[in-house]
C-alpha cells in the first residue's frame, strides 16, 4: 500500500470516521473513501469495516522488524504476559488551547508538543493526553495506556485470555527520530476505555543509533 494508505488504514483502526480522518489529514471526504477502497481492494477484505481487525504492518516498521525476529517471539509469547507501567492519561476537555494555557501555566505541566487538538504533557514519566471533545464526552471517563515491550504479542495474548479489542494494533504516529508509538484499544466488564502502547524505532531509525 502506498503511504497515504497506510495513514487512512491506521485511522480506521483507531475508530475514526471518514470524516474525522479527512477532517485530521486536510484532505477531501472523497480522497478518503478512495484510499478506503483501494486498501480494501489490495488487501482482499470484504469491506471498511474488516480493516478494524487486520492486523497487517508496513515493510521497516518497528512491529515489523519484531515480527520477523523468531527467537525473540518465541520468548515472548510464552503466555507470561505482564503489563507494563501505566505509560500515558487521556482526559477530554472542551477547549484544547484553554487547556493547554492552564496545564501549563497554571499547573506548570512540561508542555510536550501540540498536534491540531491534541495536547501532550510530561507528568513524571508519565504523559498526559489531552483531546479536544464536545458536548458529554469531556465527563467520561480517562483511558489508561499500559506499556508493552512487543505490542503483536500482547495483543494476540489478551485475546487468548478472552479480550476483545476495538481494533488492531496501529501506528498512532511516527515523531521524526524515528520513533513510533502503536496502540491497540479494549474495554473492561464496565465498559470503560483501556489500551496497550508500544514505542519502538522503525528500522531507517534504529540502524542510525547502532
Amino acid at each position: 500500500m502506498t503511504p497515504a494508505e497506510w495513514r487512512v488504514v491506521d485511522a480506521v483502526r483507531h475508530g475514526l470516521t471518514n470524516r474525522q480522518i479527512a477532517a485530521r489529514g486536510g484532505v477531501s471526504l472523497d480522497a478518503v473513501k478512495f484510499h478506503v477502497a483501494n486498501a480494501v481492494a489490495k488487501l482482499g477484505l470484504d469491506g471498511r469495516a474488516a480493516l478494524r481487525s487486520w492486523t497487517g504492518v508496513p515493510a521497516g516498521s518497528a512491529p515489523h522488524r519484531a515480527l520477523h525476529r523468531p527467537a525473540v517471539r518465541e520468548t515472548t509469547m510464552s503466555g507470561s504476559l505482564s503489563l507494563g507501567a501505566i505509560g500515558q492519561v487521556s482526559r477530554p476537555v472542551g477547549d484544547i488551547d484553554r487547556a493547554v494555557e492552564w496545564y501549563r501555566d497554571v499547573l506548570g505541566l512540561p508542555h510536550l508538543y501540540t498536534y491540531g487538538d491534541l495536547a501532550f504533557f510530561d507528568c513524571g514519566g508519565v504523559r498526559l493526553f489531552l483531546s479536544a471533545e464536545s458536548g458529554t464526552a469531556v465527563g467520561e471517563p480517562s483511558v489508561l495506556y499500559f506499556r508493552v515491550d512487543d505490542m503483536h504479542a500482547a495483543y494476540q495474548e489478551l485475546r487468548t485470555r478472552g479480550v476483545e479489542f476495538e481494533g488492531a494494533p496501529h501506528l498512532i504516529f511516527r515523531h521524526e527520530s524515528g520513533l513510533e508509538e502503536w496502540m491497540a484499544f479494549f474495554k473492561d466488564p464496565d465498559g470503560h476505555l483501556l489500551a496497550i502502547m508500544a514505542q519502538l524505532l522503525a528500522d531507517c531509525a534504529a540502524e542510525r543509533l547502532s
